[in-house]
């Protein structure tokens, strides 16, 4: 059974500002496209909604359930979260190694829990630099939040 392959992505129009995030789940021919807008949030936060809406949208699909997942992203904030830093933050108390406090705390939670148990290979893509699918995301998220502006 082939991986089911997830792109994401998040923004804003000012930071903090009106933000969107998008995903795009594509197993064989079939495509499952979400995007939601926020009135007022930060990128940060929209780029770990997008990749939890994702996960979320999985969950929902039992026949998906045992697939492997392939997640890309064009945060490095993401993909290093998940994949380097996480462990740290939970075992340091949702502490930076600076002791701060770990921001968006409840998003890396819900994150971390969504992908637990999941065979996810984390792929970091460079944004705008020509792959149609993130191209898609970063369309989808900018035009949801041309819609908060007007």
């Amino acid at each position: 059974m082939s991986a089911l392959t997830i792109y994401t992505d998040g923004g804003c129009s000012g930071n903090p500002g009106p933000g969107a995030w998008a995903y795009i789940l594509i197993s064989g021919d079939e495509r499952h496209r979400a995007v939601e807008s926020v009135p007022s949030t930060t990128n940060n936060r929209m780029e770990l909604q997008g990749v939890i809406a994702a996960l979320q949208e999985v969950d929902r699909h039992p026949e998906w359930q045992d697939r492997e997942l392939e997640i890309f992203t064009d945060s490095e904030y993401v993909k290093k979260g998940i994949t380097e830093w996480i462990g740290t933050w939970e075992r340091n108390g949702w502490r930076t190694r600076s002791r701060e406090a770990v921001k968006n705390k409840e998003l890396w939670q819900e994150l971390r829990r969504l992908s637990r148990s999941r065979s996810i290979r984390w792929r970091w893509l460079q944004g705008h630099a020509g792959n149609p699918w993130n191209e898609e995301c970063d369309r989808l998220v900018r035009q949801a939040i041309g819609r908060l502006k007007r």
